[in-house]
């Protein structure tokens, strides 16, 4: 495995950052999960563009351009003979003194991991999900933004733990309000009477790549898609539900604190949603390697 760091590729054994680096000891960084498929990186300029505003937002500024960035993901790839990979892009406040202050760090570290991932089994996207809601609350906005992408993430592991005491895959967070927020690693939508909703960011849910990509998708096929507040309540009365994120993609919950979500099973628009998804990898994002663009143009090689 070759790691992309700090204008260096490296074998992994080599990329190391130091034990001073503020990323490593205090979460002070930000980052991108991003997914390639069928040599095409998906979606790679939005996460780029969210990269950079969640640095921006941390007062942090990244030392190369976005577009110099981009091609540090593609190379990554390139080097590693991935055509599909999960690839986790990171910048870090860098390395400084064991105080809180930012500006004793003088250059952020960026680094770059591109590898295989699976996060569920083929099995889920057909039968779909049993969650619960965990009784961690999710960030206040006005304490650590949850629209930030940042390398503090111990909300969302505080979490996962109850996931998996309860030894389910995913959970439902909550706002300090009591609204449905967001799961521990994606986003949440439901449907109710042929109408797709999803809560809005300010309550504290992450702008998601996939969730932006899935609303794009439902408005091109006629589906009316709204941002709205929502309880419990609307989750167990929906007649579907499903999550969406980088590594999830669109996955169904048909079971969210022991209620049934509709009948039980993924729905008819979940089930298209995740095949327009699908259909969407083949085709979205710049190429890895060019030279496999093939006549189709879904770069698949053939």
């Amino acid at each position: 495995m070759i790691i992309y760091l700090d204008g260096e590729f490296v074998p992994k054994e080599r990329a190391v950052v130091s034990v001073f680096d503020h990323g490593l000891l205090y979460g002070d960084g930000v980052f991108e999960g991003i997914r390639a498929y069928r040599n095409r990186v998906f979606k790679l300029d939005d996460h780029i563009d969210r990269l950079y505003d969640s640095a921006k937002s941390l007062a942090m500024e990244i030392p190369i351009a976005k577009a110099e960035m981009k091609e540090v993901v593609l190379e990554t790839c390139r080097r590693n003979g991935l055509r599909d990979a999960y690839i986790r892009l990171v910048v870090t406040r860098g390395v400084g003194d064991l105080g809180l202050d930012p500006r004793k760090c003088p250059r952020p570290t960026i680094f770059c991991v591109a590898a295989s991932i699976q996060l569920y089994p083929e099995e889920f996207y057909e039968k779909g999900l049993d969650v619960i809601t965990v009784s961690t609350r999710r960030n206040l906005a006005v304490a650590c933004n949850p629209r930030v992408k940042s390398l503090n993430y111990l909300n969302n592991i505080y979490a996962r733990i109850e996931a998996n005491l309860a030894g389910v895959p995913e959970a439902i967070i909550l706002n300090a309000d009591g609204y449905v927020a967001e799961a521990t690693g994606d986003n949440i939508f439901i449907i109710k009477k042929g109408v797709l909703s999803t809560p809005p960011t300010y309550i504290g849910a992450l702008e998601g790549v996939t969730r932006n990509a899935v609303m794009e998708l439902a408005a091109q096929r006629g589906i009316p898609v709204v941002e709205k507040v929502f309880t419990l309540h609307d989750v167990y009365i929906a007649d579907e539900c499903f999550l969406t994120g980088t590594a999830a993609e669109v996955i169904p919950t048909v079971k969210v604190d022991g209620r049934l979500i509709g009948d039980g099973r993924p729905g008819e628009m979940t089930r298209e949603l995740i095949a327009a998804f699908r259909e969407l990898t083949k085709v979205d994002g710049p190429v890895i390697f060019p030279e496999e663009l093939s006549s189709c143009g879904c770069g698949c090689g053939k």
